[in-house]
């Protein structure tokens, strides 16, 4: 309640004796003047009406003169006199502690009229009113208002004392506050208190009372007049300022302004540009609509504060004064009320987009109180029936400026496939996710190892099913290698061992591209089956010892290298001496010999001929349990292979050694360049392994020493490799239209495993059938292009070419809603905006495409850079997200525009008197 002026009303008692009288004469019987005096006093408080103060004194003096009614001059009241309830006649402030009944005498208004105009007031004084005011559970006149002292952001120094009610609210100080200072209409503020700690608070919700914000007597209410460039000056003073300092004096074309990237963040500034080159919903902020819808208390939002915070954003990105600014403070209230974007990770821009326009719908909810809705199901009703029911319930908890712009409604319809039964709703959406049209084909980089040592791994590009299996693969590649594919075994080689050992039945998308695959040619299987005469396939991989051989666990001294190794090994050679020949047979096109020169026996120097191999007896070749023949070096071995290896016995599936040892070629005992052993899956001997496991695999590793390798191991020519004809060949991607997209969204499907639905009739859940129908399209409809595709064992991103029109994208054969034929921009769409992705899945860079609501001109813009592109430059394999315009919102839209008066950037993006009220 702002200070009350003397009421017109209260004249001042006559001055002489004669019209002293001439009043006493005018004024009704003092019985008349008591009835309508008390009959005033006694009617019940209303809240907001006003009551007045009569000093007890003078009230009493005028009882005794009505009651008795004696009119001698010696009991006549005279004109009301206050003066005792005043601490001061200079400001006319009430006395702290008055009492009603020991200090003063409340009145209503009438009563106090008649009072007035019967006796008059005394010179001066000002008349004291009061409102009633209604507090919980009680309706008292308020007798000592609130006085603020308001000031200016600008001028500090310069304050005024204003009185307001407890009841009265914010908006009313910040309105005073503008007519006080002359604050043009145009002009955006806010305000602020100051606190007991001396600290600045946002009074962010206008519309609540004094009494709510805890405003008291004294405090400081600061108003803060918006710059002209769309920035607050308490943002500069804290710190806060979104915009570079060398931006002060540019001025430029509204909305053409970057946002610099604070580290990742060029997946919230590709949403923001898109959502703010929107016309009807900048135009709703810039125009300070929103103001007035602000929603502080739904629990489903973030107390305004988001859309404060664009709001804030929109209007420096459209003042035309900054070439770019710095959301951080937008960033900052993104990641407080949405945990999954803090810090400065990469993030999807769609899925920040869906985040901003459900916390902005929240925060603009005209519903202050939603209310219980049942689902709305079809029941054999019309669908025109349905779908009304089903928007009107929507709309009754949710009403906001991103409702009407953005929002549709989908016909979905389930069937059961055992009973038949069907269910039909009406949904409503936001933006279509569309998926893209997948190809069913896929190519894979594979390496195939032929058995032939003298021919080197070859690199193949090979054309499989997406959902094949291995099975597959191996047929794809035979074509190209002319090895059957049953002589195949495929293997994904990682950090030099068997990451896994594929089966033909595994399915193909257990490989992702970056897998490294090797497919080996065999004559066997891995798993040997007993009885059968097939060739064992055996893993062997390739290790170095390291110099130091302090080490508790046997295998930490042994460093993998190279590639492994499937080699087929006959069962009539399965013994360590023939795995050795065997093994140097297939690694002969980079190991070399030792020549005879290097021939040195064992190291007690004993010399075997070839009489000494040919006498020498098959009981002395079986004691040899592998390749070494030193006493020493079987003990370091012992030492470090342990329970597992194959110095102490044999290999769990090595045969009889006594058979067909002898048919070996008879040679001079050699040098053995490197030693056996069984280790596990991993590459190591590790004492923990059962003999379970053991017997499982028989994986073999060969362990070099250091010299050894280096003398006789070419490691060049060990990963040479060379490259089929088939290298390069590139499966070519034909693009697919938009149109597409949208028809594979419509079409019919089945709902998976994972997400069943319930029968009402067969009172079960049932993978039911799904088909969603478009049936309401939005003002500006959002079409997601799902191009990232995730799965249980890849992720991947789908680079399709998807060509979009830019104009005239026609829906009118999608909606099944009875259509309006006289109306066809209803169902037609213009292309404003668009959100790129350029790279995979681990990195990535987002950029957008936008037109101008001004001038319709495109830009691109790239973080803080901004570029004018013409349309040809738009369609891209890049393109993520759509933003599409009802063609007949933006013709009426143009015609506002080419109707209303130009404006200078600065008045533009303040066009009309309402206040601008962002964090």
């Amino acid at each position: 309640m702002a200070a009350v002026a003397a009421d017109p009303a209260a004249a001042a008692i006559p001055a002489s004796s004669e019209e002293r009288h001439r009043q006493r004469e005018a004024m009704p019987g003092l019985d008349e003047q008591w009835r309508q005096v008390e009959n005033g006093r006694e009617r019940p408080l209303r809240a907001g009406e006003s009551w007045f103060l009569v000093e007890r004194h003078w009230y009493k003096q005028w009882e005794v003169y009505v009651k008795e009614g004696n009119q001698d001059a010696n009991t006549f009241p005279g004109c009301i006199n206050n003066a005792g309830l005043f601490e001061d006649q200079i400001n006319w402030h009430l006395r702290e502690g008055l009492l009603e009944g020991d200090d003063y005498v409340l009145l209503p208004a009438t009563a106090w009229n008649y009072l007035v105009s019967w006796y008059g007031l005394e010179d001066g004084q000002p008349p004291i009113e009061r409102k009633v005011i209604e507090l919980p559970g009680v309706r008292k006149v308020e007798l000592y208002p609130i006085e603020l002292l308001l000031v200016q952001h600008s001028d500090m120094e310069t304050a005024l004392t204003i009185q307001f009610s407890h009841t009265d609210s914010l908006d009313l100080v910040l309105q005073t506050a503008r007519e006080q200072f002359l604050v043009e209409p145009q002009e955006d503020t806010r305000l602020w208190i100051k606190n007991s700690e001396g600290s600045l608070d946002r009074l962010c919700n206008t519309q609540i009372t004094l009494l709510d914000a805890s405003l008291e007597t004294g405090q400081l209410v600061i108003m803060e007049t918006r710059n002209k460039d769309g920035t607050w000056p308490s943002a500069q003073l804290c710190g806060m300022n979104n915009v570079p300092e060398e931006d002060e004096e540019f001025q430029g074309q509204p909305g053409i302004c970057g946002l610099t990237n604070l580290g990742n963040t060029c997946f919230m500034n590709s949403a923001l540009q898109c959502l703010s080159n929107v016309p009807q919903l900048t135009e709703y902020f810039l125009n300070n609509r929103y103001l007035e819808e602000l929603n502080f208390r739904n629990p489903l939002g973030m107390k305004g504060e988001l859309a404060e915070a664009y709001a804030d954003l929109v209007k420096q990105t459209w003042s035309g004064y900054h070439r770019s600014i710095v959301p951080n403070v937008f960033k900052n209230k993104v990641g407080h009320f949405a945990s999954q974007f803090l810090g400065y990770q990469q993030h999807d821009s769609q899925e920040l987009l869906s985040f901003l326009l459900d916390g902005l719908h929240e925060d603009l909810n005209r519903v202050k109180k939603k209310e219980y809705v049942e689902l709305c199901n079809g029941a054999g009703r019309p669908d025109l029936e349905v779908a009304q029911e089903a928007w009107q319930n929507h709309k009754r908890r949710n009403d906001s400026v991103i409702v009407d712009t953005f929002h549709g409604l989908f016909k979905s319809t389930l069937v059961c496939p055992d009973c038949g039964n069907v269910s039909v709703t009406f949904d409503p959406f936001c933006y279509l996710s569309v998926p893209l049209p997948v190809c069913s084909r896929r190519v894979l980089e594979v390496f195939f190892v032929p058995m032939d040592p003298r021919r080197k791994p070859e690199q193949h590009r090979v054309v499989v099913p997406k959902k094949g299996n291995i099975s597959d693969l191996c047929v794809a590649l035979s074509t190209h290698t002319s090895v059957a594919p049953d002589k195949m075994i495929v293997a994904d080689v990682f950090s030099h061992r068997f990451y896994k050992l594929y089966q033909l039945e595994d399915p193909l998308s257990g490989i992702l591209d970056r897998d490294d695959i090797f497919v080996y040619e065999v004559t066997g299987r891995i798993e040997p089956v007993e009885g059968s005469r097939d060739d064992i396939v055996v893993p062997v991989y390739l290790r170095e010892r390291t110099p130091s051989r302090d080490y508790n666990n046997s295998y930490y001294g042994l460093i993998l290298f190279g590639h492994p190794l499937l080699v087929s090994v006959p069962r009539d050679r399965f013994s360590w001496e023939g795995l050795y020949n065997i093994l140097m047979y297939r690694l002969s096109r980079y190991v070399t010999k030792p020549t005879s020169d290097e021939d040195d026996g064992d190291e007690k120097g004993d010399e075997d001929d070839d009489d000494n191999e040919d006498s020498s007896s098959d009981e002395e070749k079986e004691e040899v349990p592998g390749p070494s023949t030193s006493s020493s070096v079987q003990e370091a071995e012992q030492e470090q292979a342990g329970p597992s290896s194959g110095v102490t016995r044999r290999c769990p599936f090595l045969l009889d050694n006594s058979l067909h040892t002898s048919q070996w070629p008879p040679r001079r005992r050699r040098k053995q360049l490197f030693t056996l052993q069984t280790v596990n899956s991993n590459g190591t001997s590790d004492r923990t392994t059962s003999p379970e496991e053991v017997q499982t695999q028989p994986y073999i590793a060969m362990d070099w020493e250091p010299e050894m390798k280096k003398r006789y191991y070419d490691e060049v020519e060990a990963e040479g490799y060379v490259k089929h004809d088939c290298v390069g060949y590139m499966l070519k991607k034909s693009p697919v239209q938009l149109q597409e997209c949208i028809k594979l969204f419509t079409t019919v499907e089945t709902l998976e495993k994972e997400n069943p639905w319930y029968c009402s009739s067969c009172k079960q859940h049932q993978l039911a059938t799904k088909k969603l129908d478009l049936w309401m399209l939005p003002e500006v409809l959002i079409i997601h292009l799902k191009r990232f595709s995730f799965s249980k064992f890849s992720r991947e991103k789908l680079d399709t070419l998807v060509q979009f029109p830019i104009r005239d994208l026609d829906f009118s054969e999608f909606v099944i809603k009875p259509k309006n034929e006289s109306a066809p921009d209803l169902y037609k769409y213009d292309l404003i905006a668009v959100s790129n992705h350029y790279g995979g899945m681990r990195d990535g860079h987002y950029t957008t495409f936008a037109c101008n609501k001004d001038s319709g001109q495109w830009h691109y813009f790239d973080d803080n850079s901004v570029s004018p592109v013409n349309e040809n430059q738009i369609e891209s394999k890049a393109a993520y997200v759509l933003f599409y315009q009802r063609q007949d919102v933006g013709r009426r839209q143009s015609q506002t525009a080419s109707s209303d008066t130009p404006a200078s950037p600065a008045s533009d993006s303040t066009p009309n008197p309402e206040i601008m009220d962002v964090n």
